[in-house]
């Protein structure tokens, strides 16, 4: 039996088709989540509690919100990051992981809109590594937090929910 060299070249067009369709939405993101952890810290009852929602599809940001709070006893502090802070994101595949870099596109302006009229850092970087059914977020934006040093660090496993908070 002879295979038609029409149907090798369909085969072949719709293999590559399928291939791409699989690298592509190996670098889609589409997450929320909500975490929250008590700890003591010196002496001190702390409260972490963090909550987003990721959507990325490759460089481009569809929807991102991610809001990051520490209670103490006597104050607390909270980190918030979303659309309209000015977002530009980077992705790359390293298959089996993928990971984007979400930044500000000018953190001074995004800094100034929120009101804060203080001297702080202006780097902001936030970090997703997605490996299998694990998400590890990975900030270093101190320009978003006021007085709070930066977000919190986290890992979520996509599949059940479950949330860790690194040491």
């Amino acid at each position: 039996m002879m295979i038609a060299p029409r149907a090798i070249a369909l085969a072949l067009l719709l293999a590559g088709m399928f291939a791409g369709m699989s690298a592509a939405s190996a670098q889609r993101l589409d997450t929320r989540f909500s975490c929250s952890d008590t700890r003591s810290e010196m002496g001190e009852k702390t409260i972490y509690a963090d909550s987003g929602e990721f959507r990325l599809d490759g460089d481009a940001i569809e929807t991102f919100r991610w809001e990051s709070s520490l209670f103490r006893s006597t104050h607390g502090f909270d980190c918030s990051i979303d659309m309209e802070d000015g977002l530009h994101a980077e992705v790359r595949d390293e298959t089996p992981r993928v990971t984007w870099r979400v930044s500000l596109k000018d953190a001074a302006d995004a800094r100034f809109q929120r009101g804060y009229d203080f001297g702080r850092r202006l780097n902001c970087t936030i970090r997703l590594e997605r490996e299998g059914d694990s998400l590890n977020i990975r900030p270093t934006c101190p320009a978003l937090c006021g007085s709070r040093p930066n977000f919190t660090e986290l890992s979520v496993n996509l599949k059940t929910g479950t949330c860790r908070y690194d040491e």
